[in-house]
């Protein structure tokens, strides 16, 4: 019987260089709510290299762009980490460094339980909803598609 995690992707383009004065204060938060992620109930995986973050993987042309992806068991455990944990008001100060996205930043779909997704895969489906909108390869917290039935 074939079952599914939710993936998602979200991007950010740092108002500067990553090692830079105004992104400090972020970069002091990476570990910290990295580490309560991976506790978080739920979570399944995260993109990281072998310094633990994911801050140096790219996978845009813009060096500036901050990529992070992850799996989790479902749609509200993934939920519960972003908005009801001490990663909300670090998401708060987004604005202080990261630039105002002017088209979608963040997208969500359905993958086998087991698989990992890859960058490639996560940009085309970030994409996909840009130009197409929500659907149930490409969607969003707020245009959810369900959870394909398990065969």
């Amino acid at each position: 019987m074939t079952e599914y995690h939710l993936a998602q992707l979200n991007i950010a383009k740092a108002v500067d260089q990553i090692d830079s004065d105004t992104l400090a204060p972020f970069v002091a938060l990476l570990d910290d709510i990295n580490a309560l992620a991976e506790a978080s109930p739920g979570f399944v995986w995260r993109l990281k290299d072998d310094t633990g973050n994911a801050t140096a993987i790219g996978g845009f042309e813009d060096p500036r762009m901050i990529v992070n992806m992850s799996v989790w068991q479902g749609v509200e455990p993934l939920m519960d980490f972003v908005y009801r944990t001490a990663h909300t008001p670090v998401m708060a100060r987004r604005r202080e460094w990261f630039e105002v996205m002017s088209s979608a930043y963040q997208v969500l779909w359905w993958i086998e339980a087991g698989a990992l997704p890859t960058i490639a895969e996560a940009r085309e489906r970030l994409a996909q909803l840009q130009e197409q909108g929500p659907s149930e390869r490409a969607f969003t917290f707020k245009a959810r598609y369900p959870r394909p039935l398990a065969v």
